[in-house]
């Protein structure tokens, strides 16, 4: 044979072979036929796009023979992973692709690449798409793992979208690094980076659709419903995005109803609204929900370069050089595998996790990804950490002001902050603890990437402009996990209610408003009357009427529609029978979005689910409550009229003694009156089963562990029992 070092016009990994016993493309003849032809036509469209770049030094021989020499030879073999093109995150990944393949060429290694279809969490909402995209996200795994051990590639180059594909990615990878580390396999580990896709620049309100929406508002004002009109004015002020949308339909739903507009007007607002939020680049939302989560999750894991954190358009040839060069010098190195990476940093993650206030969702994919990397990682293990090592919020994320991600973005491409290595280094000067020998995929630790810079922020940043704050904005941040008397666990994201609120809610006695399921609540909460609903609940007797006024210290003359309107009578609208198990674990976005900007309940009410949230969600909004209603957990045991006591700094939701608050006590139960409410819970576990039936056989998650576990495949869970601790 010749010399398979040949054609490599990188120099520096001239001599880079993978050091491994078993080279299954050197053992079988089969893959050494097979694949060589689709490395070919992957190179060939490289070369067609790249030929008329500037500084594109050519591919030179890619011919079947080449390819056979490095495969044989044990060359890097390295699969670019990318996305579905009917997500917006992904618009580019077709160009990013070829230009990675490219290098992988030019550095002496094999480039494959295959893609994966991606959910788009925004357009899922409020359809039965939301109940496949938890699933989607154990599926991308499942599919990551079986195209890369089937085809035995060494190392992926991640084209990092949003929503579940970056954790389900990462969790298929380390599944695989986790597996080939059995002695029978002879194998080496799995080496991957990830560049996640630009932002999303957030749209704007066309001037003549803000001129109707200003008439709608001054109409609602002249017919006395200023509510809808601060309601709309409210949400004007946010940048243009599929979220902001969402609540101006329930805004306008309730200016039908009253009779401000008609229909087809309305729906021409809310075309020109569609029409007018995405830029036409595509990217990353802008929000900081789960995209942006998990682009932060990903970098404070350290598997993204540093330079590809945030990017504003796409991926530019030299950036992609030099991501993949920092791929190849990985190679052979273990201490950079996958699992490694993860058992370092994931105690970094959840401190950044908390300290930037992201999504809730990844209370589920955090613990899910290290499971599939064999570690016995639970909810209660970020609960420990948070806990011990309590972090401030330092991440003043806005859509109002100025401070979205766009924003972040440009101000980190200006040179005023170094992204997340500035936000370890914020809290490394305010003491938090951190494991700053964490390996990452810059080759750099994270100790040495903070001492690298000399301010977190550049002083040419005023603070008010700033994301990212070198003082604490508040104590408070970050997601808390609740316990209760009628539930083992849930979460709730403390870094999406304000200060005032947070102080409002904790000691309060709510009264639960019950839904057996996402659209009898999205119907009540999009309504004009939701306040003359609420206030005819027949569980609202003068008695109970009577014992809520003395418990908030309101006039005993108070009447209701006063006390919804003050917060002297709260609400607690209670969702159940959306679990994962019962209906895929749906995201509660549009019933959440119509609360907040449902100006008088959202001040005052909360809502409860054993389903899960947008990670744009504002409010007091709990979620993941385990046992869900599916499996008989006190969630599905409750009516409308209970109460539950809320003490957000006990962490603790409690199901309280009716006939004992009417006597003036505040005594929460034993436990959930599972019992006396036997036949009610058989009853609506009977048409959750029913209703389970409008998602297709194929992505019922039956088969998967609860939410404390990350809801992953109940082999995975079986299989994580490597102890971590931080």
């Amino acid at each position: 044979m010749s010399n398979p070092g040949r054609n490599i016009i990188n120099a520096e990994f001239a001599d880079l072979f993978v050091d491994e016993e078993f080279n299954p493309y050197r053992s079988c003849i089969q893959g050494l036929a097979n694949e060589p032809v689709a490395v070919q036509a992957l190179l060939k469209r490289a070369e067609e796009f790249l030929r008329n770049e500037a500084d594109y030094a050519g591919l030179g021989d890619t011919s079947q023979p080449a390819i056979v020499e490095r495969l044989a030879a044990n060359r890097p073999r390295i699969c670019i992973i990318q996305g579905s093109a009917d997500h917006p995150a992904h618009l580019f990944d077709h160009e990013h692709a070829l230009r990675a393949a490219a290098r992988i060429w030019q550095n002496g290694g094999v480039p494959f690449t295959f893609g994966i279809p991606v959910i788009c969490d925004g357009t899922a909402q409020n359809n039965i798409g939301q109940s496949y995209s938890l699933a989607s996200r154990n599926h991308t795994a499942t599919a990551v793992n079986i195209n890369f051990e089937g085809h035995s590639y060494h190392a992926a180059y991640v084209i990092s979208g949003c929503d579940k594909t970056p954790t389900g990615i990462l969790s298929g990878l380390a599944a695989a690094d986790r597996a080939r580390r059995e002695p029978e396999r002879g194998t080496a580990p799995v080496w991957a980076v990830f560049v996640p896709a630009h932002v999303l620049k957030g749209g704007s309100i066309p001037k003549n659709t803000r001129e109707k929406l200003q008439d709608i508002q001054d109409a609602a004002r002249s017919a006395g419903d200023a509510q809808l009109a601060d309601d709309i004015e409210d949400n004007c002020h946010y940048i243009l995005q599929c979220s902001s949308d969402e609540a101006f339909l329930a805004l306008l739903n309730r200016a039908v109803e009253h009779g401000l507009i008609d229909r087809p007007s309305a729906d021409t607002i809310l075309n020109e609204l569609a029409a007018a939020t995405c830029d036409d680049k595509g990217g990353i939302c802008a929000f900081n929900g789960t995209g942006n989560s998990s682009r932060t999750l990903i970098s404070a894991l350290g598997f993204v370069p540093a330079d590809s954190e945030l990017l504003v358009d796409e991926a530019p040839t030299a950036l992609i050089a030099r991501n993949v060069d920092q791929l190849f010098r990985m190679i052979n190195k273990p201490e950079y595998a996958v699992c490694e990476i993860l058992k370092h940093n994931y105690g970094n993650a959840v401190l950044i996790h908390n300290a930037t206030g992201s999504s809730s969702n990844l209370m589920l994919h955090m613990p899910c990804v290290m499971r599939h990397a064999g570690f016995d990682v639970t909810l209660f293990d970020y609960e420990k950490i948070r806990d011990a090592h309590p972090v401030p919020d330092i991440y003043a994320h806005s859509l109002t002001e100025g401070r979205d991600t766009f924003v972040l973005a440009q101000q980190g491409k200006a040179g005023l902050h170094h992204g997340m290595a500035s936000l370890y280094k914020v809290l490394k000067d305010l003491n938090v603890p951190m494991n700053w020998d964490a390996p990452t995929v810059t080759g750099k630790t994270w100790g040495e990437r903070v001492d690298a810079i000399p301010v977190a922020v550049s002083p040419d940043l005023p603070q008010e402009r700033s994301v990212i704050r070198i003082k604490p904005i508040r104590d408070i941040s970050g997601t808390d996990i609740m316990r209760g008397n009628f539930f083992s666990s849930c979460t709730l994201k403390v870094a999406g209610m304000s200060t005032d609120s947070y102080n409002r809610f904790n000691g309060k006695v709510f009264l639960v408003r019950y839904y057996e399921n996402e659209t009898q609540c999205n119907q009540e909460l999009r309504s004009s009357s939701l306040e003359e609903t609420l206030s005819q609940m027949p569980e609202l007797t003068p008695e109970l009427l009577s014992a809520l006024r003395k418990f908030n210290d309101a006039p005993a003359d108070q009447d209701i529609l006063t006390m919804i309107n003050n917060g002297t009578l709260a609400f607690a609208f209670v969702i159940a029978g959306q679990g994962p198990k019962a209906f895929g674990m749906p995201e509660m976005f549009a019933p959440s979005q119509y609360l907040r900007h449902h100006g008088v309940v959202e001040r005052t009410s909360m809502m409860i689910t054993d389903g899960r949230y947008s990670g744009v969600t504002k409010g007091a909004c709990v979620g993941h409550m385990v046992p869900e209603a599916f499996e008989g957990g006190g969630i599905g045991t409750l009516v409308n009229g209970d109460l539950l006591w809320v003490r957000l700094t006990d962490k603790r939701i409690d199901l309280i003694d009716r006939n004992a608050f009417l006597r003036g006590e505040v005594e929460p139960l034993s436990a959930a009156p599972f019992e006396e409410r036997k036949e009610l819970l058989a009853a609506r576990q009977a048409k959750i089963e029913n209703r389970q039936h409008q998602i297709a056989a194929c992505n019922v998650l039956d088969n998967v562990s609860t939410a404390e576990f990350g809801v992953v495949p109940a082999v995975v869970h079986r299989r994580a029992t490597i102890p971590w601790s931080f």
